[in-house]
């Protein structure tokens, strides 16, 4: 991968980690942080040696504190709304991979940190990890996606009393309401990640990427299309190598050697 100046990204063992690298900051987002936020999934989309993505950041404060207030401040109605169009196609991007993407909380993850948190498949939180959208005490609201993805996620009800509020919730709550998968001490964020990825790296990366499209279409569709769609692709993986070596392997008792083919 590349050297960027906002964010660092590697690959190790199947599994890509994009690292938000602006601790001075709390990791906040500005438009260069998202620019190459978008270049490195696009690097990953195209490496075949990638099977999984963690997306943490720096340090142990934040994960990502917030949008950069200091660049947004002196917006006018039209840079605001590119700024919010900008973010949303980028973590929609992300959403989108093919590749199963997982949040490393590790510290605040409020505002466009919460909503990048909420943009990737799987949340682990640290257990001092903090989430939140508290932009109304700013005089604005979401802008990240956050008001689509938390309700999607937690329930409109619950959803709306974050966004209302401007409410900050400790990582047990977040847990409790569905907002995150689970909890680990800060010190084991990263390892427990890492572990997770390398789990689903080992599976087939068809069967996984069949997977995802099936849960992110299939929610937004009623439940025959959404069995139908199921259906189409449960039957399209009979006709790859993976299928094939992935019962071949289980009758023939031994560990399968998926190729993503």
């Amino acid at each position: 991968m590349r050297e960027f100046n906002t964010i660092e990204c590697t690959v190790a063992e199947n599994v890509a980690v994009i690292t938000i690298n602006r601790s001075k900051f709390l990791n906040a987002l500005n438009t260069e942080v998202l620019t190459e936020l978008s270049e490195a999934i696009d690097l990953i989309d195209k490496d075949s040696t990638v099977r999984a993505v963690i997306v943490t950041g720096a340090g142990e404060k934040a994960f990502v504190a917030g949008a950069d207030i200091s660049e947004m401040q002196n917006k006018d109605v039209l840079e605001a709304r590119e700024f919010s169009s900008l973010g949303n196609k980028i973590f929609s991007k992300l959403e989108n991979l093919k590749k199963p993407v997982i949040a490393a909380v590790n510290g605040f993850a409020l505002g466009g940190g919460c909503e990048l948190a909420m943009a990737c498949d799987i949340r682990i939180a640290g257990n001092r990890a903090k989430f939140g959208q508290p932009e109304v005490g700013l005089g604005i609201m979401a802008g990240f996606g956050g008001s689509q993805r938390l309700a999607r996620l937690v329930g409109a009800g619950i959803a709306k009393e974050i966004l209302f509020t401007g409410e900050i919730i400790n990582a047990e709550r977040a847990y409790e309401i569905g907002l995150v998968n689970r909890i680990v001490d800060t010190s084991e964020v990263l390892e427990e990640a890492n572990k997770l990825a390398k789990t689903i790296a080992s599976k087939s990366p068809l069967g996984v990427c069949f997977s995802k499209k099936a849960v992110n279409e299939g929610i937004n569709l009623d439940l025959e299309r959404a069995l139908s769609l199921e259906a189409e692709l449960f039957g399209t993986l009979f006709s790859t190598k993976d299928q094939s070596e992935g019962m071949s392997a289980f009758l023939e008792k031994r560990e399968p050697s998926f190729k993503g083919e």
